[in-house]
């Protein structure tokens, strides 16, 4: 009678443990995500940023000013709701400004035209890798909370449904392609 009670017992502790080191898991999952999240948006901030320096310093042609000052100026007052399509659109606007070489070339012969395409080029470099981290660990989050395990038990607490931020991230050819 008394070793069933200290099975039960070592049975109940066990299961504890392991609902206690899941649900760790999960908050550390959730902590990542947040990182994830803030280091994205600094690098979505810092490209918007960049393009924006870009289009008001006269280096490009008065269309495409227009066109990138407008899409990273969109970027960076968009709702949090209309972010991913904001994002997207300044893609889009420096994939149409930098699609030929000689918008590039004549971007890096103004005064300090060679340090703002570098820039350019780092900020759309990072911003990929940035999303990928953030999707990564979105998807790692929302793996464990599927098991039945954390829904039964509610180990993932009132922490909201982890969500992916898609986006049209494809970098300028013509800008990528000179810097490699």
């Amino acid at each position: 009678m008394i070793a069933t009670f200290v099975w039960i017992l070592v049975a109940l502790v066990a299961v504890g443990l392991y609902l206690s080191w899941t649900a760790g898991r999960l908050d550390r999952l959730h902590a990542r995500i947040d990182a994830a999240r803030a280091a994205l948006d600094a690098q979505l901030l810092r490209r918007a940023s960049v393009a924006q320096e870009l289009a008001t310093s006269g280096v490009l042609d008065p269309a495409a000013s227009i066109v990138l000052y407008e899409a990273a100026h969109a970027a960076r007052q968009s709702e949090e709701d209309q972010r991913e399509v904001a994002e997207s659109e300044l893609s889009q606007a420096l994939r149409a400004v930098f699609a030929e070489a000689d918008q590039v070339e004549a971007v890096r012969e103004a005064p300090g035209g060679e340090a703002a395409a570098r820039e350019l080029t780092e900020a759309v470099r990072r911003v990929p890798m940035a999303r990928r981290f953030h999707n990564d660990a979105v998807g790692a989050a929302r793996r464990l909370r599927e098991h039945r395990k954390v829904r039964w038990f509610r180990l993932a607490g009132h922490a909201p449904f982890p969500l992916a931020f898609e986006m049209d991230d494809e970098p300028p050819g013509a800008l990528v392609d000179r810097a490699a």
